[in-house]
């Protein structure tokens, strides 16, 4: 059987079909006319396989209550076993109706107002805002100048009232994978000081240049003990807006504890698509997986090259993981409101800029390219033009 050659370079007008990365740009920036790199989902068709198998559900006139099929468990546990030499098993399953809520569940079902949550900036911003608007107070655990985790300054941050510590594993917005050694000194550190972590791993699916995602709980007897896993094939197979992610919880304590909760207030039921579309992933997506993650390597290669021959004062961090760069602009030597003038106003560009990621961020900004390459192509063109008129 052949591969089908799948064509990425396919420029697809999305206005018009209530994608926030076009919708939102007059409520944030004040203007429409920006080329939309900022929401972390990508511009490439959603694979045929998925949708076909969408439109053969909806072949049928009735869509009313589903019952969940076993062959959803079933490829969630093919497909982990197959990309991340993790074992799991069924019971260890349960649906969560997305990550961000599903931090919100772990949040409100494990701690009180008042405990503390850790997290490690920069680092995606949900994961200082939910515990936040919760009524947790949100401790601070940057990572060193060079990307690493300070075990050191986790240490003295670290009290009583540490409850829970959102780990990014791929990270975001640097796109770390972490090392084995680093996760389980983590899990070490985190089971004797009785914190639950919450593995955000969104992206382990997106390993980029030969790199490997390590499932945190896979690592040790103590990092299974002391977390809750969060994946989903939404990053992946570009189908955020079909919500299916799932939690993965070894521990038994843990497991009864959360799924109970779960259960009881119906968020572990899945809406009808969200199987159909995670079966035909995780059973016929690999080979557009392949080719998507090369293609998005050549647009990471072509950012690189573009910025160190036209704008070496901009230093793209090559991803480990996922389609989003951090861009070291603090060689402009712009303050952060004219950093954010200068892509938006005069590049016409709407990035994610890197001090809402925390204020290890300040001076960066976070690009995605998951997009056709003649839209990074664009986008760097405007780039160059505006920092070239900057001088």
């Amino acid at each position: 059987m052949m591969n089908t050659n799948y064509n990425f370079d396919e420029v697809i007008d999305r206005k018009g079909s209530g994608d926030i990365k076009h919708d939102a740009l007059q409520e944030l920036w004040g203007r429409s006319d920006l080329l939309p790199m900022w929401v972390a989902d990508m511009d490439f068709a959603t694979p045929s396989f998925i949708v076909d198998a969408l439109k053969q559900r909806m072949e049928h006139p009735i869509f009313g209550y589903t019952a969940t099929p076993e062959a959803y468990w079933q490829a969630i546990i093919d497909w982990v076993a197959t990309h991340h030499q993790w074992d799991i098993r069924k019971e260890w399953l349960c649906y969560i109706p997305g990550i961000v809520k599903g931090i919100g569940f772990v949040v409100n079902r494990f701690t009180k107002p008042g405990d503390k949550v850790i997290i490690q900036t920069p680092v995606y911003h949900p994961f200082r805002l939910v515990p936040q608007e919760n009524g947790r107070e949100v401790v601070f655990n940057p990572l060193t100048p060079s990307y690493e985790m300070d075990f050191d300054n986790l240490a003295e941050v670290c009290d009583e009232r540490c409850k829970v510590l959102i780990l990014a594993n791929p990270h975001n917005p640097i796109g770390i994978c972490w090392s084995r050694e680093t996760l389980e000194r983590l899990a070490d550190f985190c089971h004797d000081h009785h914190i639950l972590v919450i593995s955000d791993e969104i992206h382990c699916d997106m390993a980029l240049f030969g790199h490997k995602h390590i499932p945190f709980a896979s690592v040790s007897e103590k990092a299974a003990d002391c977390s809750i896993t969060f994946q989903a094939p939404t990053k992946t197979f570009n189908i955020a807006g079909i919500v299916s992610s799932y939690a993965i919880v070894p521990n038994d304590e843990l497991r009864q504890k959360f799924f109970c909760w779960m259960k009881a207030n119906e968020f572990d039921a899945p809406n009808i698509f969200a199987p159909i579309a995670t079966i035909a992933a995780f059973t016929k997506g690999e080979e557009w997986r392949r080719q998507m993650l090369s293609y998005v390597e050549g647009n990471i290669r072509l950012v690189e090259d573009y910025c160190h021959e036209h704008m070496p004062q901009i230093k793209p961090i090559r991803p480990q993981a996922s389609f989003l760069i951090w861009l070291d602009c603090r060689g402009l030597g712009l303050d952060h409101d004219a950093l954010e003038d200068l892509f938006a106003n005069k590049a016409r560009l709407a990035l994610n800029d890197g001090a809402m990621f925390g204020e290890a961020g300040s001076g960066f900004m976070r690009l995605n390219v998951g997009s056709p390459r003649s839209v990074i192509q664009q986008a760097m063109d405007q780039l160059r033009e505006a920092v070239r008129n900057e001088k």
